[in-house]
């Protein structure tokens, strides 16, 4: 069944929290804070594609949402950022917000759009240290993702000849057609 109209909800990936760590090693006295940074959200992506021709996949599917970002570990470490989910859509999409806004006209194959902004990850303790706080005893939360509601319209481009002999009347029925 050829679809060419979607409503769909996006939800980019949560960044990941900063981890709160202290050194700890033996013969070590005085180790200091080493928490690292949470990773990045996943974004959400459109990619045109040719080998799709219909936004029927999106009548079951109603709801994406990228990968969230882990969280920092000990020594410093960073936390994996979230993998970017990326949607394969038909060439001519055009996607809109609530507000009618056109946020992406999808016209070339390969061509991508974000249309979800992964959250970013929250600062360990290790990235507050200062000469004078030595030992912060706190880290950030990761930031949410973006969410919202986006409206697929694909938009076809019809290539119509008429073939016929002269005079038989193919401007005349063209003219009504097209108005």
């Amino acid at each position: 069944k050829f679809v060419d109209e979607a409503v769909i909800e996006v939800h980019a990936g949560k960044g990941g929290d900063g981890n709160l760590s202290f050194r700890r090693e033996r013969y070590i006295d005085k180790g200091g804070p080493d928490g690292g940074d949470g990773g990045k959200g996943g974004d959400v992506v459109l990619l045109a594609s040719r080998n799709s021709n219909t936004l029927a996949a999106f009548r079951h599917q109603k709801e994406l949402r990228g990968a969230d970002g882990q969280p920092g570990d000990t020594q410093r470490k960073h936390g994996r950022s979230g993998t970017d989910l990326i949607v394969k859509v038909p060439v001519g999409t055009v996607v809109t917000d609530e507000k009618g806004t056109v946020m992406a006209d999808l016209t070339g194959d390969g061509q991508k759009a974000v249309v979800a902004q992964g959250g970013n990850g929250g600062f360990g303790n290790a990235h507050f240290v200062s000469s004078r706080r030595q030992a912060p005893k706190f880290a950030e939360k990761g930031e949410p993702g973006e969410q919202r509601k986006l409206f697929l319209e694909l938009k076809m481009i019809a290539d119509v000849g008429l073939v016929g002999l002269p005079n038989a009347g193919k401007s005349t029925l063209l003219g009504p057609l097209s108005n």
